[in-house]
């Protein structure tokens, strides 16, 4: 059976995750962590891709991010993917491949879900420090960063966008939601209300929702 195309539509929120090799580490230190930030800013802006949440775990990367173009994600993670795989091989003295073969994604309805799925993608790490979070919670100036307009909606201040964020990161993602996440990337369909869905069927041909499971049921002689 063909593999399903992977769906990128350009000018919506997606959630992006690419883990490493059979579960190996793609981060070991800080060196690893600041490098690949370097790169991703870099190929964000080269590819046309706006970065609005990330989260590095010691084995995985989870984005949030919007492209331009329907192949912006496509360039995006063929490029920190490459780059990043060298240095790190480089650097800790090992060979082949480091990532676990495709990236995932899939478009959410920006509305609904923005906020949540950055709350979402902040989270998925131990330390904060190897995220966004810091960035929306006001600690630092994060270059990697562009801020999507739903979290300016938050307040007409830095301090009040910072405010409302924080209270709503403090929280949490429930496990329902986390799931709702992880199934949608992992499965690569769109998380979103039925009229998001139709709407995203008008710019792709590609199927929009799993089919049911099981034989279809025999027509009536």
């Amino acid at each position: 059976m063909a593999r399903l195309a992977r769906l990128c539509v350009p000018g919506h929120p997606h959630l992006v995750q690419q883990r490493g090799h059979n579960g190996q580490p793609v981060f070991i230190d800080e060196a690893d962590i600041q490098g690949f930030l370097r790169m991703l800013a870099e190929a964000a802006k080269a590819s046309g891709v706006a970065v609005h949440a990330y989260g590095l775990a010691a084995g995985e990367v989870h984005l949030l991010a919007t492209p331009s173009a329907a192949d912006s994600l496509s360039r995006l993670m063929q490029a920190i993917g490459r780059q990043h795989g060298q240095a790190f091989n480089r650097r800790h003295g090992r060979s082949g491949s480091l990532w676990d073969g495709r990236f995932r994604t899939a478009p959410i309805e920006g509305e609904r879900h923005l906020l949540a799925a950055m709350r979402y993608v902040e989270s998925a790490v131990p330390d904060l420090r190897a995220s966004s979070a810091p960035h929306h919670l006001g600690q630092a100036t994060d270059p990697v960063v562009s801020d999507h307009s739903l979290y300016w909606a938050l307040g007409n201040t830095p301090f009040d966008r910072e405010m409302k964020y924080r209270t709503w990161f403090e929280q949490g993602t429930s496990s329902a939601e986390a799931e709702r996440f992880r199934r949608a990337t992992t499965q690569g369909w769109p998380l979103g209300e039925a009229s998001f869905i139709d709407s995203l069927s008008l710019v792709t041909s590609r199927r929009l929702v799993a089919r049911p499971r099981g034989r279809p049921p025999k027509a009536a002689v």
